[in-house]
Order: C-alpha cells, then structure tokens, then sequence
C-alpha cells in the first residue's frame, strides 16, 4: 500500500478534502497512511487535511491505544457559500450511495465476464 501516490494533472470534481472525509466515514479507526493509500496522497497531506477537518469543526478524535478513532460531525454544514443548507451527512450520503452503485456495477460486470468465459469453455 506504500509507494508513491500516482500523479494527477488537471482538476477533479471532489476536493483531497472529501476525499478524507469519505474515507474516514468508511472507517473510523483507519490509519493515516492507509487513507493516504486509499485518496493517493501523502501521509503528510492527509495530517494537514485532517487538521483542517478538526480546525474547522468537521471532525475530531480521541486516541484509543496507539490508534485514533475519528468522529464526523454529521450536522456540520459545508463551507462554500453556493453549499450553503447542506451538511456533511448529505455530501457523505451522496458518497456512500454512488460508492454503493460502483460496487452493485463492478459486480455485475465480474459476472458477466465470469459466465463468458464458462461459456467459451463449453464450446
């Protein structure tokens, strides 16, 4: 899961922040360099993000042993003026249901491609 985060030029639809935060929703015990591994950042990216989460009320955590759990504040509404109503729950809400949809259509495909080639087998 090391290694150099693979490069990106040009810009995305969900900011390094989103990403993180998402990624801590999966799992709130997850380690910072298994969220660096997971959004293709640096440990020290993902230290600086979750500072900003923290400093701007979106998240905070306790330390549970040598491990943090991480708690989102669900009701915390989203910084830009245009989001201005929505919270984070809704944008996570919208996370967890598309990444719902990938997983339902990356199934489908493994399948599909799993029953092609029992049918090539048999001809």
């Amino acid at each position: 899961m090391g290694g150099v985060p693979e490069t990106h030029s040009g810009w995305t639809f969900l900011t390094n922040h989103a990403r993180v935060l998402a990624a801590i929703a999966d799992d709130q015990n997850t380690r910072i360099r298994d969220i660096a591994a997971r959004c293709r950042l640096t440990e020290r990216a993902v230290q600086k993000i979750i500072a900003d989460l923290e400093q701007g009320g979106y998240l905070t955590h306790t330390r549970q042993g040598r491990t943090n759990e991480y708690h989102i504040e669900p009701g915390t509404g989203l910084r830009h003026p245009a989001d201005a109503g929505l919270s984070v729950a809704g944008l996570l809400s919208v996370l967890a249901q598309h990444d719902a949809e990938r997983d339902t259509r990356s199934q489908r495909l493994q399948t599909a491609s799993v029953s092609e080639q029992g049918s090539a087998a048999d001809e």
